[in-house]
């Protein structure tokens, strides 16, 4: 009983902390996933009917972020920014999303709070990722409404 009692907590702590990591990697990388996937759709310059391409790009995300990412706090986290790819200053307003441009997605700020934090700080883990491509032409040449 008394080895027992002395083996289980730290074999338990390796079995969480290993659970708690695992856990960390899945949501980093499928975060990375996610905003490639908006950089994908949005070089495209497919809208989903009725949103502007901003929204269309942000659904795409919450759609492959497995759920870490939704409605509540996808549109705080998720943000997207247009280039100019010569001088790399950031375009706003109509026409930023025109063919040629760089086309940032990004998700800053996702926390991740550890299941059992023994030897580590309880303070949330925060999660980011980026990407970035060059918006290609589409067939109407006209760029989507933002």
């Amino acid at each position: 009983m008394l080895e027992g009692a002395l083996a289980l907590p730290p074999l338990l702590m390796l079995l969480f902390a290993t659970i708690d990591f695992s856990i960390a990697i899945l949501l980093k990388n499928t975060v990375q996933a996610a905003v490639r996937e908006g950089v994908r759709y949005a070089v495209t310059g497919q809208t989903v009917s009725g949103l502007g391409q901003d929204e269309s790009i942000r659904t795409v995300v919450e759609n492959n972020s497995l759920g870490f990412l939704n409605s509540s706090n996808g549109d705080n986290l998720i943000s997207i920014t247009y280039y100019n790819p010569n001088n790399l200053q950031a375009v706003t307003g109509v026409g930023s999303n025109a063919p040629g441009n760089v086309v940032q997605v990004q998700v800053t700020g996702l926390s991740w709070i550890w299941m059992v934090p023994y030897g580590r700080s309880s303070t949330p883990l925060q999660i980011s990722a980026t990407s970035s491509d060059i918006v290609e032409p589409n067939s109407t040449g006209i760029p989507p409404p933002r």
